[in-house]
């Protein structure tokens, strides 16, 4: 299928033996990695080839790095500097809930990203075309549509990977490692009052699906259904329609808002592109969407999740709790999350084999924000947002259909990060975003070192 995918000028594009191969098979062959058990640790595999060919090029053209990249540069220091905190153990946190594995892992998805930004934006758009990246990240919707259609008719499918089951017992029967290694459909979760299934595949968890098919969608539309009819057009088109059935009973509200809020950006970039005929088309086809949204069982489900806050307590005090921590360490954090004393309801509720979900919830893990505040400080988290935010200033103009896919994944970000951390498949995306803006914005084929504009 994926042959298909990159089929024409893009196959030649694909081969490993042609530069820009690695972004290439990163993201079109996703459901392939994790399938094998790799998971996020596929961005960290591909990104060794990636700095094999950022050496060559610096030995024969130089290397570029974009125009805001010190913010980002001095962010991967204060993440590897608030590492001097991690054995600390502040009076509002659990004792001995941080410890640096989870800092180092979140260090490599950080370093694994910069080698993405760095090589896909050194690369020509005649080494690797906006075409080809644009048409890898639509067979990612299409992978992640079709993984929500998974959950729903299979909740229980799962089953140890071939990556987990070459690991060392103690390790394989790590509950957090099984989630990252182990693939599965599906989280049966209590939101409604009872127990569900939220869809997941193919990535780790249901927040992370929802905020990854946000992200692709855009791309989905710019790559297969704008530019012209064929085979790409309906196939893009029936998994749009076919991801709406998942997109509900993913119960993700913030997933719900940031559709809308990014229909209402493409519109808006159609219209100052000159598309208004297919603006308009655009507005009938979401009133459509909405008609039957609203005369369907699908409506149920929506006014079910109103009605059920479920996490916004628990939400909110985590949320607290990060402000807390980086009003306490504002230049440098505390290196990694801390699990919270008690609950929001009081310090001596706390997690018990009877109820496993009571209490000690993790800071930081409820939002990129809120993950950078606590383990970054008010300073890192400050560096973090405003490389991405110079980023979206920068290329704003950006009115194209790849141009808007490319900053709309960018300003997604403001948006998703108080709702669901971005690593890493995520920030991924953001940074091919932003490395596609990079150079589009500088030229087709500028190959000198130093600083972009």
């Amino acid at each position: 299928m994926m042959r298909a995918v990159l089929a024409g000028p893009l196959a030649a594009e694909a081969r490993t033996g042609h530069t820009g191969w690695p972004v290439l098979w990163l993201f079109a062959g996703y459901p392939l990695w994790w399938a094998l058990g790799l998971g996020q640790f596929a961005f960290w595999v591909f990104a060794v080839p990636m700095a094999a060919g950022l050496v060559r090029m610096h030995r024969t053209r130089g290397v570029r790095v974009p125009r805001g990249f010190g913010l980002w540069a001095l962010f991967l220091l204060w993440s590897a500097a608030g590492m001097a905190f991690i054995g600390l153990t502040p009076e509002w946190a659990l004792p001995g809930s941080g410890g640096p594995a989870g800092a180092l892992m979140r260090l490599g998805c950080y370093l694994s990203v910069t080698v993405l930004l760095l090589y896909l934006g050194n690369l020509t758009r005649e080494e690797l075309s906006d075409t080809a990246v644009a048409r890898a990240l639509g067979w990612l919707c299409i992978a992640t549509a079709a993984g929500g259609l998974l959950g729903m008719a299979a909740p229980q499918f799962s089953y140890p990977s071939p990556v987990e089951l070459l690991l060392p017992g103690p390790l394989a029967a790590d509950p957090y490692l099984q989630t990252l290694l182990r693939p599965a459909s599906a989280q049966i979760m209590d939101v409604l009052g009872y127990e569900s299934a939220r869809p997941k595949a193919p990535w780790e968890y249901t927040n992370t699906w929802g905020y990854m098919l946000s992200l692709l969608a855009p791309w989905l539309i710019a790559g297969w259904v704008l530019p012209g009819g064929g085979w790409r057009r309906w196939a893009a088109l029936l998994a749009l329609a076919a991801a709406v059935a998942p997109i509900v009973y993913s119960l993700n509200r913030a997933l719900w808002a940031g559709l809308v809020l990014s229909a209402v950006f493409l519109l808006v970039q159609l219209v100052r592109a000159g598309r208004s005929g297919t603006a308009a088309a655009g507005v009938l086809g979401a009133l459509a969407l909405a008609a039957a949204l609203l005369a369907s069982p699908l409506m149920g489900v929506v006014q079910e999740r109103a009605a059920n806050p479920h996490s916004d307590q628990g939400r909110a005090a985590t949320s607290a709790a990060a402000v807390q921590a980086a009003s306490e360490s504002p230049v440098i954090g505390w290196g990694t999350t801390r699990d919270m004393l008690g609950s929001s309801e009081s310090i001596a509720i706390g997690r018990s084999p009877e109820c496993p979900g009571c209490g000690n919830h993790t800071i930081g893990n409820n939002g990129q924000f809120w993950l950078t505040l606590i383990a970054n400080g008010w300073v890192g988290t400050a560096l973090f947002l405003a490389f991405f935010a110079r980023a979206a200033v920068q290329y704003r103009r950006a009115a194209d259909p790849l141009g808007s896919a490319a900053l709309l994944s960018v300003l997604l970000l403001f948006w998703y990060m108080f709702f669901y951390v971005a690593l890493t498949a995520p920030l991924a995306v953001t940074m091919a975003a932003v490395a596609l803006l990079w150079r589009r914005a500088r030229g087709t084929s500028a190959a000198a070192g130093g600083v972009a504009r």
